[in-house]
């Protein structure tokens, strides 16, 4: 996409997951580790050790570049599996336990999109490896899966392009954040409540 700003994989989790948290990294390179950001750093960096090799009948690679120009998307897989074919299998790896997150699936669908643009093969599964449980969940790539994952490359582009950081969610999402001190959801959400307050109450203007 020529002129388009070039989005990073990661960013398509960050953006699904929470905006804000998006915004922040990717526009004010702001980040804090916890104790969740720690292992997940861990996990990755323990594959990025790791070269290429043949395994059951399959080659498998760690670690590759990926890219999209029809999408404008560019990032790394951390393992892919290629079949006898020479389909790949694009597997993530995430540092807790098994479990349905959209976020990671999306994440997952705009590798298979890469791939399939870099090799013309088409992929219709993938794999989230989740390592405290050392489980792997299948995950179909749907045409569902795949528009939701265009519509999201579009609105991280949009955030990106607009550089303009968004408001906190200030719910669930925030507890196990690592950004939450920097991000301030609680607080700005009260701030946000008492000017609104004002407003009606000195300006009659309300919802």
């Amino acid at each position: 996409m020529e002129g388009e700003e070039l989005v990073p994989i990661s960013a398509l989790q960050h953006y699904a997951f929470c905006p804000r948290q998006c915004g922040l990294i990717h526009l004010e390179q702001s980040f804090e580790e916890n104790a969740l950001t720690l292992r997940g750093r861990g996990v990755h960096q323990s594959i990025e050790r790791v070269d290429g090799c043949v395994r059951e009948g399959l080659r498998v690679e760690y670690g590759l570049p990926l890219f999209s120009r029809a999408l404008g998307v560019v990032g790394k897989a951390d393992v892919i599996e290629f079949l006898p074919d020479g389909t790949p299998v694009p597997i993530e790896f995430k540092h807790g336990r098994r479990a349905e997150r959209l976020p990671d699936q999306i994440q997952l669908t705009a590798q298979a999109l890469c791939l399939e643009e870099m090799v013309g093969k088409e992929v219709r599964e993938g794999a989230i490896f989740y390592f405290s449980s050392r489980r792997r969940k299948q995950v179909e790539i749907t045409e569902e899966l795949r528009e939701l994952t265009k519509e999201t490359i579009r609105q991280t582009r949009a955030l990106l392009m607009s550089m303009r950081l968004p408001p906190p969610v200030n719910d669930s999402r925030c507890k196990n954040c690592s950004l939450i001190d920097i991000c301030q959801p609680s607080i700005i959400a009260q701030g946000e409540r008492r000017q609104r307050l004002q407003d009606v109450l000195f300006h009659g203007e309300g919802p």
